[in-house]
């Protein structure tokens, strides 16, 4: 069984493009203390099925998904379609 993690925080740039648009994403784990992951290592660990990650926001759940753009690998919510528009964006900067 998957381990699920809850994406809270993301790094993101100033690109246009979805699959460079955002850089790492993080959260917090059940001890308290912050993760962090590039996007290439989410995929990965999305792909291999060891984790699911999602956002949550106002109470709703969305969970996160990798898809490809212009032969590069990213992560949308299943709730977004081409554009990972809804939920990543509003997500707060990673810290540290």
């Amino acid at each position: 069984m998957a381990k699920r993690a809850r994406i809270r925080y993301a790094n993101k740039t100033d690109r246009k493009n979805p699959d460079e648009r955002i850089t790492h994403v993080g959260g917090v784990n059940p001890d308290g203390k912050p993760w962090k992951r590039s996007i290439e290592q989410v995929v990965k660990d999305i792909e291999s099925a060891e984790w699911e990650f999602y956002v949550e926001e106002n109470g709703r759940r969305v969970g996160v998904v990798w898809a490809t753009h212009n032969g590069h690998k990213y992560i949308k919510t299943t709730a977004d379609d081409i554009q990972p528009d809804n939920v990543l964006p509003l997500l707060a900067e990673c810290p540290g």
